[in-house]
Parts: structure tokens; sequence; C-alpha cells
């Protein structure tokens, strides 16, 4: 279906509706599906796509100029942009995943009963997760891989800025999956950009057995506004990098730069810079930002480390700016830094430069965030850097999962009950 011709808003629902049904159905065959068959399915994708690598290049440049058109942040489009280098880093990811252990099957605990029943919680897949996303079209592979290798099918929804590139991946992924024997509607991909399809898939209860939303504020709001099917949330990257007075200043130095100038529009990428009034060289922080032509926005005491730096605003301290943009704040002390990080923080990551290993341990413990870390860049918020192949998204929430979300956290589990002939009194 193309996008020039958007179906009515009814024809939409019975869209999704029927994409679901199929989608389900896949489901079920990809929860029996032994492991060794996943990971070989999933290594015929990985294979496919680099096959498919022009076409993928050649779609996303299509994308990328009506990106440029458009007026798009360099940033955002940085997220959008493939090249080879990161074409194979999407087929090398799908990868990683299919050698992964499978959750599937495997066993949480047991225990035996006074009774002489044996019980066992399973982990099994969670069903259809529908995944609604933005701009970075690796989530397409990564999204797909992850809930293949976990069991579950799933149905896609990228935005329209990358809707050639997911296109364009999810057909040498299909290709790829059904060589090695799995249906082709495990993986789907919503064929219209019609903002009704969004809604529809929220609404779809009974047939999507979970929603992840992927993307900023506004799509995240949006969802958990309207869904009538289970979300599993990713809230903005409000990330902060406290530097104390002890941090070693070369190590201060590296890791605040690289925390926002590696890539800054990624979610993982740190947005407010707080300082400690002791700390014997600020400028060394802020100077190396300035000269990338990094923006500055601090307090009174920020903005006299250096004339360059503007004024922050009350809406600076709660923006993910996923741009050459940060907030600086001085502070006094571990606890006017956790303090400030209590009342801006979304919950994603934050971190502590120090070498003192007690205040960061009470960094560690008190901050209540998905990700904490000491002496690490925020850029490191990453499932494939945690050990997890690829991340469905990372998760700000409290129920179910928390962090990088990968294959265990796309799965539930169930009781088995294994009695001898046992009645209850």
């Amino acid at each position: 279906m193309s996008t020039s011709a958007q179906p009515a808003a009814a024809s939409v629902q019975d869209l999704v509706a029927s994409l679901a049904r199929a989608g389900r159905a896949a489901g079920r065959v990809l929860a029996r599906t032994p492991s060794a068959d996943k990971e070989r399915a999933l290594k015929l994708a990985a294979a496919a796509l680099r096959r498919a690598a022009p076409d993928v290049l050649a779609a996303n440049a299509r994308d990328i100029s009506a990106a440029e058109t458009n007026g798009l942040s360099g940033a955002m489009i940085d997220r959008l942009r493939l090249d080879e280098k990161r074409v194979e880093g999407i087929a090398a990811a799908i990868e990683d995943v299919a050698v992964l252990a499978d959750p599937v099957g495997a066993v949480i605990d047991e225990q035996a009963r006074p009774n002489g029943m044996v019980l066992q919680r399973l982990r099994i897949p969670i069903g259809l997760i529908g995944i609604i996303y933005e701009s970075r079209p690796n989530v397409t592979a990564d999204a797909a891989a992850l809930c293949v290798r976990s069991g579950n099918a799933v149905l896609l929804r990228g935005g329209s800025e990358a809707v050639h590139s997911n296109r364009a991946i999810h057909k040498a992924m299909v290709e790829g999956l059904v060589e090695g024997g799995l249906p082709a509607d495990a993986v789907q991909l919503l064929p219209t950009q019609d903002r009704a399809a969004v809604g529809a898939m929220l609404q779809a209860a009974g047939l999507i057995d979970m929603i992840v939303p992927r993307g900023g504020k506004s799509l995240v709001a949006r969802v958990q506004a309207e869904a009538r099917v289970p979300v599993l949330a990713h809230l903005d990257g409000i990330n902060h990098t406290y530097v104390h007075h002890d941090a070693d200043p070369a190590m201060a130095q590296a890791i605040v730069r690289n925390a926002k100038l590696r890539r800054t529009g990624i979610c993982g990428a740190m947005e407010t810079l707080l300082i400690d009034a002791t700390y014997p060289d600020p400028h060394g922080l802020v100077e190396p930002l300035l000269a990338e032509a990094c923006e500055l926005r601090g307090d009174a005491r920020a903005r006299a480390i250096d004339p360059r730096i503007g004024a922050a605003s009350d809406e600076d301290w709660d923006t993910e700016y996923l741009d050459a943009i940060l907030s600086v704040a001085v502070v006094d002390g571990l606890e006017d830094a956790l303090a400030h990080i209590a009342r801006h923080s979304s919950g994603h990551t934050d971190a502590i430069v120090a070498a003192d290993q007690a205040v960061a341990d009470r960094f560690l413990a008190e901050v209540d965030s998905a990700i904490v870390m000491h002496n690490a860049s925020s850029q490191f918020a990453d499932g494939g850097e945690f050990g997890l192949g690829a991340e469905i998204g990372i998760a700000t929430g409290r129920l179910h999962a928390r962090g990088p979300v990968a294959l265990e956290g796309l799965t539930t589990y169930k009781w088995l009950v294994r009695g001898s002939g046992q009645v209850r009194p």
C-alpha cells in the first residue's frame, strides 16, 4: 500500500486487525520453534540484509534527502543516516542476537510442596508485540531480531522519516527468515504511514499483547494516553553526569566530552552536567565542549566559569535536547547533586565521576534511575554494550522490565504444576 493513497480510518482498523491476527498465528509457530531453528533463520536474515545493502542505502538516500528538505536537525539526520558501516553493524547485531541464550523454556525457579506437587515457573513468549518508533531504521532490524529470538511475532510501525529505509530492511529480513523456515508474518511492517494506524494499534486489545513506543516525548505521551494495550514505556533521556570534587581531571574531561558529543541524538546522551563547586578545574570540563561548538546553558555559577555559557531557563533542566546543547549547573557537593537529579532526572541514565568509592556507592544506591553509572560515559546506556545483543528500547518505568529491554524483557512466565493425584482438602 503506498503512502500516497492513505486508507480511510475504518480500513486502517481492519488492516491492523488483519495484520495482528496473522501475526498471532505466526507467533504460535514461533513459540514452538526450536532454538536452533530461530538462530539459523536470524543468521540467514543477517546475510540477506548484507546482500540487500545497495538497496537499503538507496532507500536511505531518499529518506535523507526528504529529511534535509524538511529541515530536520543535524542530530536527527545522524540518527536516520545509514552507510555501509552502519548497515554492516545492523547485520552484525542480528547475528549477535541469534547466538544469545534463548530465554524461552528456561525454568525461573522450582519448588516441591509438602503435599508432593512440584511447581515450576517457565519463561514463555509474550505473544504479538507492537512497536511504534521514529527515525532510526536500525530499530526495524533490532526489534525484529529480538522478537524472533524470544519467540514473539512483531508488528512494526516506523516513522515517516525512515519509511523507505524501514521497508528495505524489513523486506531483506523477511526473505532471510522465510529461507530459514519461519513464517513471513512473524515480522510485519505496517504498509501505511497513516497516523490512524497508530491509534488502531493502541486500541487493539486482545490482538496485540504489548506496545513498545520508541521515540520522542509526544509519541510516548500519545501512546500512554490512548493505549488499551499494555505499554512498556521509554521516557526522555534527561541524563546527568555529576563530576565530584575528587574526580580525576583527565578521566572527567574524557567522560564528559564523550557523554555529550559522541552522538548527541541518542537517548543515552548526557543532557545536564553537574560540577561540584570545589572541583579544581571546571573550565577544563567545558572548554572542549565549547571548542566543538556545543552550546552550553548554565546557572549563575556555571556562567562564571566561561562567558560563552548562556543563561539556562527553568525548562532547560527538564529538556532532552538530542542535539549539541548542554545544561550546566554548579552544585554544593553530593547532597546537592542528588537533589538536582531527583528533581529533574527522567529515570533513564545518570552517572558520577568520582575517586571516592564511598561517595560513588551512595550515588549508585540513591539515584533512582534505570541505569546508574560510576566513572563511565552515559553513552554506554545501550543493550548491545550491556551484552544483550541489541535492545527493543530502554524502559524507565518500574514494572515488568527496566533499563535496556532485550530477550528476557520480551518474555513472561507461566506456572507448571506436576502432581501425582493430589486433591485439595
